[in-house]
């Protein structure tokens, strides 16, 4: 049975205690009334708040707050929320526990197209925006997208995409390509070793939603934290992040 006096409980009762106290005054409070009527210490609550705040499930208007999106996002159907909205705690919960950038890409074109992220919270870190564009010849990501085109797909991607040169490292022979396209039709993984950026690795896995492809979520971070405990742990978490969306309805 869980402790009630763990800190990480506790936590979780006083998130809840918060959200429950806003929804319950629709016309809005300040911080000062949440935190007498909960008796939560400011410290704490200013944490909680911002956190809620970024995860829309509250809104803050002026120095009120407000039930947020977020909350009527929860009530939805999978079906009825974009990939992005059911991709993104899955990249949040992977980020946390890695502490490494995570990001889910979709192809457009013969490009990726980061649409959610979030970077790794450590100075030495690889991050890319959303929205912005990738290749797809030497990313773990695009790997992992070439690995779910059909054979007419992959044939006119050969035909009509650049495959630059980043790094000397970098796989830009048709043959080669389809060796690791190969291999990750054959075990579930795609990984890049400095092909892109010099001194970053990555691994990434295909997102599967209602049966088909819709893009690839990819674990970065530089090569010197890159050991073989890292590796197993971030395989094992991706796994299950991807097999947790491919169960959704």
């Amino acid at each position: 049975m869980p402790n009630p006096t763990q800190p990480t409980v506790k936590s979780a009762m006083r998130t809840l205690d918060i959200i429950e106290f806003v929804v319950a005054h629709p016309q809005g409070v300040v911080a000062q009334q949440v935190a007498a009527a909960l008796q939560i210490p400011v410290s704490s609550l200013s944490y909680l708040l911002a956190t809620l705040c970024e995860r829309s499930y509250l809104r803050r208007d002026g120095r009120r707050y407000v039930a947020g999106d977020g909350l009527d996002r929860l009530r939805l159907p999978p079906a009825a929320r974009t990939i992005e909205e059911r991709v993104g705690p899955q990249v949040t919960a992977l980020r946390r526990a890695l502490n490494e950038t995570v990001s889910f890409f979709v192809p457009v074109g013969w490009e990726l197209e980061a649409r959610v992220t979030e970077a790794a919270d450590q100075f030495l870190r690889y991050s890319i925006s959303a929205g912005a564009r990738a290749p797809l010849h030497c990313m773990a990501a695009g790997k992992a997208v070439l690995a779910s085109f059909d054979e007419p797909t992959l044939h006119r991607y050969f035909a009509e995409a650049e495959r630059r040169l980043f790094t000397p490292r970098t796989i830009v022979d048709e043959a080669a390509i389809r060796r690791e396209i190969d291999a990750v039709r054959e075990a579930g993984w795609a990984f890049t070793d400095e092909e892109f950026t010099l001194g970053v690795c990555g691994m990434a896995r295909t997102v599967v939603i209602a049966g088909a492809p819709v893009g690839a979520l990819a674990i970065a971070l530089p090569k010197l934290r890159y050991t073989e405990a890292v590796k197993v742990d971030s395989m094992e978490r991706l796994l299950r992040a991807c097999t947790a969306l491919a169960r959704e309805d």
